[in-house]
């Protein structure tokens, strides 16, 4: 049965960090065997999925949304942005997830967010990755049954609005990993590849009031996600940290008449983790399991050396002009940076908007730069609804 467990687990886990290497900043470590084993690069996380940019719109500006978080989406980038948001509404968003590898993935995302006079605005959001399916095997190789693979979290948010200027948003979320579906043994550990946790999420909006032309001309954002312990599956000793994020973020609005419409927006993204590699005398990677600093030591750690500092920040920028009046449709673009030590993501991003009545569509796309990355050629259709404009 370890075997068993064996093979399969390999296939999964093996995908499941690749999937932390392409979306939590990190970097494939590889060397000759002649050379000398050095402590690797890599800021690998559990659960990944939860660094995926759920909606259409913000995907096509570079993934750049912190400081405008102005729909129900707003609970992934900042919570405190459905302060300043009234109404009721919803939007799903749909993707084939990694393309490149053709491993029939997909992602889906569902939020809708109600405001209550008086009260504040409350958002629920459904998060869902399916990774596939897999076979266990025996020893000799036999298929010994196939099963699926998949992750999910249930994000429930509330912002409130201070003053006309700033906003303030919180909230909790339930993560879910199904990896392998079975009570195995490893070792001496008796478990299923399976890892339950909670995180939450903090968030401030902040729109200046300067007065003149500059007069709700800015808006900033601050946010922290996913705070909470260590995911565990089967071994505790081996637990992953969640993927803790800070977002600091600008946005401008460039253009604003009757019929146009045009925002500029940049973020800072940094994962808040620490991993300390194990090293020989001589300075040289042992191999071993890393330490890995709690959640709160790591938002101070995390800025040294160990932790990527300033080096592993991404950087999303990009604009979104809308026409129409009221708003009909809108074209986007943006660029995403990420350094060459720390998974080297750099692509353009491009977008489109269709508002009609009640009801809007949007449509992102990903081209990557310079040599062709997992990520290149990823679409994502989102459709929203004012429930209240029905």
């Amino acid at each position: 049965m370890q075997n068993l467990f064996g093979q399969a687990k390999n296939s999964v886990f093996s995908f499941a960090l690749l999937l932390s290497m392409i979306l939590a900043s990190s970097s494939v470590f590889a060397q000759d065997d002649s050379e000398p084993i050095t402590q690797p690069k890599t800021i690998t996380t559990a659960v990944p999925f939860l660094l995926i940019s759920p909606d259409s719109r913000a995907n096509g500006m570079g993934e750049a949304n912190v400081a405008i978080a102005d729909n129900a989406s707003a609970m992934f980038w900042n919570p405190a942005g459905l302060g300043f948001q009234r109404g009721i509404d919803g939007n799903i968003t749909h993707s084939n997830w990694l393309p490149a590898f053709n491993a029939d993935l997909f992602y889906d995302y569902f939020s809708a967010k109600a405001h209550f006079e008086d009260i504040g605005t409350f958002g629920l959001a459904v998060t869902y990755l399916n990774l596939g399916t897999s076979e266990f095997t025996d020893e000799r190789g036999n298929s010994r049954g196939s099963f699926k693979s998949y992750e999910f979290a249930i994000t429930a948010s509330y912002g409130v609005e201070l003053d006309p200027s700033l906003a303030v948003g919180l909230g909790i979320r339930f993560i879910n990993s199904v990896l392998t579906p079975q009570n195995v043994n490893v070792g001496e550990e008796v478990g299923t590849g399976q890892g339950r946790q909670l995180a939450f999420d903090l968030g401030v909006l902040w729109k200046p009031e300067f007065g003149l032309y500059l007069d709700n001309q800015f808006r900033f954002g601050l946010a922290l996600a996913n705070i909470g312990d260590k995911m565990t599956y089967i071994d505790q000793r081996q637990a992953d940290p969640l993927p803790t994020t800070l977002r600091l973020g600008i946005a401008m609005t460039l253009v604003q008449d009757d019929y146009n419409s045009m925002i500029f927006a940049t973020d800072f993204t940094k994962l808040l983790i620490n991993r300390k590699f194990i090293l020989d005398a001589n300075g040289e990677f042992t191999g071993d399991p890393p330490i890995v600093d709690n959640v709160f030591k790591a938002m101070f750690t995390s800025w040294g050396s160990s932790g990527g500092g300033f080096s592993s920040i991404t950087i999303g920028t990009g604009f979104e002009y809308w026409y129409g009046k009221p708003k009909l449709f809108a074209i986007r673009g943006g660029f995403f940076y990420e350094d060459a030590n720390y998974g080297g993501r750099q692509y353009f991003t491009f977008g489109a908007g269709l508002r009609y009545d009640a009801v809007g569509i949007d449509f992102s796309y990903l081209s990557s730069i310079g040599q062709q990355q997992p990520l290149e050629g990823t679409v994502r259709f989102s459709i929203l609804v004012n429930l209240e404009s029905l």
